[in-house]
Formats: C-alpha cells, structure tokens, sequence
C-alpha cells in the first residue's frame, strides 16, 4: 500500500548563522595560562578545545572518553604507563579512554584537542589544575 502523498517534503533550513571560521593564531593569542583549555567550538557532542601547555601535568585516565591532542606549535611528549610517544606541529595522538596517560611539555607548546563535551581535564585525578568550567573563546 502507498504512502499518502503530503506534498514535498521540506528539508529545515541550515543553520548558517552559527557558520564561523576561528583563527587558531589569535585564539591562542588569548590564551595567558598554561594548563587552562579553552572551548573554542563544538560539535556532534564533542568540544574543540585549545590550550597552552608547560611542564608536566598529573597522571590520570578518562574512563568513558577518547581524547585527540593535535600539536599546532611546539613539540609534546605524552607519557603513557608503557612507553612515551613524541609529538611534533602537525601531529596528532588519540589516547583511547582508559589509558593513563601524562602531558609533558619542556617548552611551551599549542594544542587543539578534541574530545566529548564535559571531559573533565584531569580525568579521575583531583589537582590544583582540574577546572570545572571552562571559558569559551
């Protein structure tokens, strides 16, 4: 049996007035304090997140998120239980939910990260670097 014919079907209207391009140069620009991610988009679920990192930060793991770390500017080590993985500008890492993991930076690097929204930071550690809320730029 055919459907009964509505008419044609309208697709809604693209949301063209949250289409903006961000410049990663001047949102890092902004960005004073290491370990502090900022959001600068989201989508599907998920934040884009950008943040200045130097030193080391706190051991920790995300049980239910997968974090991407994209390296815009600098070099950054990320220490895992297991081994240690280099990353330089224009590389990338996923570490998969679960795995312990820690941010080293011996000089002061720009990172883009991509993970879902309302991952905490620090993961299942508490630290004086945790951030609750984060600010979007």
């Amino acid at each position: 049996m055919d459907a009964p014919n509505r008419g044609p079907r309208r697709r809604p209207a693209p949301r063209t007035a949250a289409v903006e391009k961000v410049n990663l140069a001047e949102k890092f620009g902004r960005i004073g304090e290491y370990w502090d991610p900022k959001i600068v988009g989201e989508l599907n679920g998920q934040h884009v997140k950008l943040v200045k990192l130097h030193g080391e930060f706190v051991w920790h793991r995300h049980d239910r998120e997968d974090e991407l770390f994209l390296v815009v500017k600098g070099r950054l080590t990320m220490q895992l239980r297991d081994r240690t993985v280099e990353l330089r500008e224009g590389e990338f890492l996923i570490v998969p939910r679960g795995v312990e993991h820690r941010p080293v930076a011996e000089q002061e690097v720009e990172v883009l990260l991509f993970e879902p929204a309302g991952t905490r930071n620090t993961g299942n550690v508490e630290s004086v670097l945790t951030r609750r809320e984060l600010e979007r730029l």
